[in-house]
C-alpha cells in the first residue's frame, strides 16, 4: 500500500510565504512525476505544479513566479509559495505517479488547508 503523508499548510496574511512537504512511503519501485494540486470551494481541482523525476517543473500560470516546486529525494516533494494571494486559498493535495510490483498507479494524499487572509 502506497501513501502520500502531506504536512505544513495554515493560515497567512497575504504576501506571506508557506511551505508544503509530502513524502510517499510503502511498496515503491520508483515515482515517475509528484505535484501538487488544489481545489477551492465550489471550483474544481486544478494543477499548481509538477516535477518529473529528471529535475524539469512544470507551473500553472497563476503561481509561476511565486511558487517553487522541488524534489527533496526520490519520495519527497516541496513545495514553496511565496507572495501568497487571497486566491491561493484551497486544500492542497500531493499526487504521485507510483511504479509498484510492475503497475504504475495515482496517487493522491487526503490534502492541507492553506488559507490566505489578513
Amino acid at each position: 500500500q502506497v501513501q502520500l503523508l502531506e504536512s505544513g499548510g495554515g493560515l497567512v496574511q497575504p504576501g506571506g510565504a508557506l511551505g508544503l512537504s509530502c513524502v510517499a512511503s510503502g511498496s515503491i519501485s520508483s515515482i515517475t512525476i509528484m505535484g501538487w494540486y488544489r481545489q477551492a470551494p465550489g471550483k474544481q481541482r486544478e494543477l499548481v505544479a509538477t516535477i518529473i523525476s529528471g529535475g524539469s517543473s512544470n507551473y500553472a500560470d497563476s503561481v509561476k513566479g511565486r511558487f517553487t516546486i522541488s524534489r527533496e529525494n526520490a519520495r519527497k516533494v516541496y513545495l514553496q509559495m511565496n507572495s501568497l494571494k487571497p486566491e491561493d486559498t484551497a486544500v492542497y493535495y500531493c499526487n504521485a505517479d507510483v511504479s509498484s510490483r510492475g503497475y504504475v498507479k495515482t496517487y493522491w494524499g487526503q490534502g492541507t488547508q492553506v488559507s490566505v487572509s489578513s
